[in-house]
């Protein structure tokens, strides 16, 4: 790495609107890996501004860090935040979705049926 291409973790947290403790934190589970200098400061090169952006996506959209971990590992050609060959990978986050959804919504219905009881009985 050259140092004309390295940023800091101040400036890459300045560049992508994230905290110096989330960029550590995603450095911990995995998601960046910035180089080091001798005195053990971070060095991140100016593609990992657009990795955080990826990240930041991916997270909003539900997706754990260990998914994410293994999204940002593979390269099969695709140009979007997740390759084509992971669509099963995130079917599958879909059905767990949906079945979270599903058992949410019946919670949802066990409570409203507490509360009508509640109104019947007064």
């Amino acid at each position: 790495m050259t140092q004309h291409t390295a940023m800091r973790i101040g400036e890459i947290a300045a560049a992508t609107g994230v905290s110096v403790r989330l960029l550590r934190y995603y450095e911990e589970q995995g998601l960046l890996s910035p180089d080091r200098t001798p005195t053990g400061q971070r060095l991140y090169r100016t593609e990992d501004v657009a990795t955080v952006g990826r990240i930041r996506r991916l997270l909003a959209a539900g997706l754990g860090t260990r998914t994410i971990r293994t999204i940002l590992g593979c390269a099969c050609g695709g140009t979007g935040d997740v390759e084509p060959c992971l669509d099963p990978l995130l079917l599958e986050e879909v059905s767990r979705l949906d079945d979270e959804l599903a058992r949410l919504a019946e919670h949802r219905s066990a409570l409203t049926g507490l509360l009508e009881d509640k109104v019947h009985r007064r």
